[in-house]
């Protein structure tokens, strides 16, 4: 699978079964995947750990007026805009400029869409980094990855490019006093001989433990919707997605599940 990839800073609106009408905004180039993570189930498709990715990446100057231009084109529409996403092709805040983007682009909104929320879509590695985590905060939703309960498990799945615990982005998480929903994608599977469940009774366990001490306003559990670059992953059905929201919801954490 070569992988799904936006070529534009400003996408959409696409119709997204989350957040409604979502104006994508992309900070990493249209030609490749720029993360710290390679997720077995990214529909980017694989990516690769790459050096000296700043002068690759579209600056603020270029970002904001093409926003505003779209933001104004659907205001004059009447369209009714939901939400302004950081998604794209990788990891929204490893991008120099992210602080400063965010604070353009909720300005922007206030001004053309103040209707609109304001989302990033993260893999919560960057904010060990006190300026993208303040920023995150600042956000009407900041979605935070957290997709196993276990070390071994997010090395299977998520597989860090960066020498970064589990533990250390739970403890990451935790700073964020609460300001964030946790996004988690539920699959299993096999790749090179090694099992990729984070469904099992021990790993819910343990992940739903982490969410104890995170406090997240919200949890999202998702299923594969699109096709994966790792094609041995089995699409969890909606009743064990229900089943492990239960789970969540009976320590008192408010969770949906969207299939």
């Amino acid at each position: 699978m070569s992988g799904i990839l936006w070529d534009e800073l400003v996408f959409g609106p696409i119709r997204s079964r989350r957040l409604g009408n979502s104006l994508g905004v992309n900070l990493l180039p249209g030609s490749k995947k720029i993360c710290t993570f390679n997720c077995v189930y990214c529909e980017c498709g694989w990516g690769e750990e790459i050096e000296n990715k700043d002068d690759k990446l579209p600056k603020l100057e270029k970002i904001i007026p093409a926003l505003e231009k779209r933001l104004i084109e659907l205001k004059e529409q009447k369209f009714d805009l939901n939400s302004i996403t950081f998604a794209g092709n990788g990891e929204p805040s490893l991008h120099p400029e992210f602080v400063e983007i965010i604070n353009n682009v909720l300005q922007l909104r206030d001004i053309h869409a103040p209707q609109a929320k304001v989302t990033c879509l993260s893999n919560s590695t960057m904010i060990h980094k006190v300026g993208i985590r303040e920023a995150l905060m600042k956000i009407d939703n900041p979605w935070m990855k957290l997709d196993a309960g276990s070390d071994l498990m997010y090395r299977r799945i998520n597989k860090v490019f960066k020498n970064l615990s589990l533990s250390e982005i739970v403890e990451n998480l935790i700073k964020m006093k609460g300001n964030l929903s946790i996004q988690t994608l539920l699959l299993r599977g096999e790749m090179d001989g090694e099992i990729i469940d984070n469904t099992s009774e021990k790993e819910v366990e343990v992940w739903i433990e982490h969410l104890k001490k995170i406090k997240p306003r919200s949890v999202i559990l998702y299923p594969i919707d699109r096709e994966t670059p790792l094609s041995k992953l089995e699409k969890i059905s909606d009743e064990e997605l229900e089943k492990i929201a239960d789970k969540v919801r009976k320590v008192g954490i408010n969770t949906v599940v969207y299939s």
